[in-house]
């Protein structure tokens, strides 16, 4: 699985950090999206999948997903 975020997309609901900690953080200044790993390993396939479809702003994008 690979991961990219846009992050003028991102409006800084948290959803992803709250789903999939170790994968994505949130920068102080103003919440937007930080990817901490591109390519996760398959234990957390699961929760970065559930991330990016709550996303609300549809900001996050996986490829290379089963």
């Amino acid at each position: 699985m690979k991961i990219t975020v846009d992050d003028v997309k991102c409006c800084g609901a948290g959803q992803c950090v709250l789903l999939a900690p170790e994968v994505f953080d949130q920068r102080d200044e103003d919440g937007i999206v930080v990817l901490l790993d591109a390519e996760p390993p398959a234990e957390l396939h699961t929760a970065v999948k559930e991330a990016a479809s709550v996303c609300p702003a549809a900001a996050i994008s996986l490829s290379g997903t089963e």
